[in-house]
C-alpha cells in the first residue's frame, strides 16, 4: 500500500486471524499445561482495561518508561535520525508522541507506522495521531507482530519501538529469533528501540501483576471472555481465579487462571472440548526481567547490536538502543 498524507483506508490486515486464533487456543489449551497465548489479551476491554492498569499505582513500567523518553527523546533523534518511526503493539500510540514531537522539533517527521493485533484500537489511535498532525504519512499494519512482521516492508531511515517491556511476554529463547525477524525488516543503520522490564524486588514485582483494585485480575480473566466472543466458547469465566507469582529461577513474573470449580465448556470454532478440576490452571503471561547484561545475551548474533542503554535512577526500567550492523 502506497502511504501518503491523507489516506483514506490507512490499514492494511494480515488475513486468516480468527483461524489463526482457534489454531493458537486449540494448541494452547490441549498442551501440559495448559496455555493461553497473552497477545489475545487486547480485544476491545482487554485494550482498556491494559490502560487502567497502567494508571494503578503499582504499576511502576509506564510511568517510568515515559519519564525515561521524555528526559532522552531529543538525544535519542539526534542519534539515530529516522524519517520513520515504526511503533509495534501500539495501543493507544499515547508514549509514540514522545519521540514524534522530538522528530518534528528536529525536522525530520515524514512517515508513522502503527502495528497492533487490536483493530478498533489501532484505528482510534490512528485518528488520533493524524488529528494531531495532519501532515505525517500515518499507516496502521493489523497484525501479530510475533509472525508478521513481513507486513513492516524494507527499511532505510527507519526507527522501530516496542514499549512497555513487552520483550518480556516472549519466552527468552524466542527472543533472538524475533530480533532477527525484525532486522531482516531493518536497513544497515537503521534502529530497534525496546523497553526492559529489569530485575528488582520481588515484592515490588508482585505487587505490580495483583493490584489492590482487582484491575490486573479483571483483565487476566477477560482473557476467557474474549475466547468465548471470538471462537463461540461456553467457558464458565467466573470460575477462575487471578493467580500472579514471581518465579526467581526463571526470573519471570507468570501470570495464570485456576479453576476454583469444576469447568466443563465447549470452543466451537477450536473444535475442542476443555475439562478442568478445582485447582487446574492455565498459564495467560509470562513476563521476562532482565539485566543489562541478560538481555545483551540475547541480542549478540540477531544482525542487531547494543548501543545505547537508558535507565532511571531507581533502575527500574531501561531503553535500549540496538542498531542494525551488516
Amino acid at each position: 500500500m502506497t502511504v501518503a498524507s491523507r489516506i483514506r483506508d490507512p490499514q492494511r490486515r494480515v488475513p486468516d486471524s480468527a483461524a489463526r486464533m482457534a489454531q493458537d487456543v486449540r494448541a494452547g489449551l490441549l498442551a501440559r499445561p495448559r496455555t493461553l497465548p497473552s497477545k489475545y489479551f487486547y480485544d476491545d476491554r482487554g485494550s482498556e482495561l491494559f490502560e487502567a492498569i497502567t494508571r494503578l499505582p503499582e504499576y511502576y513500567p509506564t510511568r517510568t518508561e515515559e519519564a525515561l523518553l521524555a528526559s532522552m527523546a531529543d538525544e535519542l533523534i539526534d542519534r539515530t535520525r529516522p524519517v520513520e518511526l515504526v511503533e509495534l503493539g501500539s495501543g493507544a500510540g499515547r508514549k509514540v508522541r514522545r519521540l514524534l514531537d522530538g522528530m518534528r522539533r528536529a525536522g525530520r517527521l515524514r512517515r508513522l507506522t502503527l502495528f497492533d493485533i487490536n483493530d478498533s484500537f489501532l484505528r482510534q489511535a490512528t485518528a488520533r495521531l493524524r488529528r494531531w498532525d495532519p501532515a505525517v504519512a500515518v499507516r496502521a499494519v493489523v497484525g501479530d507482530f510475533v509472525t508478521d512482521l513481513g507486513a513492516l516492508g524494507p527499511g532505510g531511515g527507519r526507527l522501530a519501538i516496542l514499549f512497555g517491556g513487552t520483550i518480556g511476554n516472549f519466552h527468552p529463547g524466542e527472543v533472538p529469533g524475533f530480533l532477527r525477524r525484525l532486522a531482516a525488516q531493518l536497513a544497515i543503520g537503521d534502529h530497534f528501540l525496546v523497553g526492559v522490564d529489569l530485575v528488582k524486588d520481588p515484592a515490588r514485582l508482585e505487587a505490580a501483576y495483583n493490584d489492590s483494585g482487582g484491575v490486573t485480575a479483571e483483565f487476566n480473566r477477560n482473557l476467557l471472555h474474549h475466547v468465548n466472543r471470538a471462537l463461540g466458547g461456553t467457558i464458565d469465566v467466573a470460575a477462575f481465579a487471578h493467580v500472579a507469582f514471581w518465579d526467581p529461577r526463571r526470573r519471570w513474573i507468570e501470570m495464570r487462571l485456576r479453576a476454583t470449580r469444576p469447568v466443563r465448556a465447549r470452543i466451537e470454532a477450536a473444535g475442542i472440548a476443555v475439562r478442568l478440576e478445582p485447582g487446574d490452571e492455565i498459564r495467560t503471561e509470562i513476563s521476562c526481567k532482565y539485566t543489562r547484561r541478560t538481555f545483551g545475551a540475547r541480542v549478540r548474533g540477531t544482525g542487531l547490536v547494543l548501543d545505547r542503554w537508558f535507565t532511571d535512577s531507581e533502575n527500574l526500567f531501561a531503553l535500549a538502543l540496538l542498531r542494525r550492523t551488516a
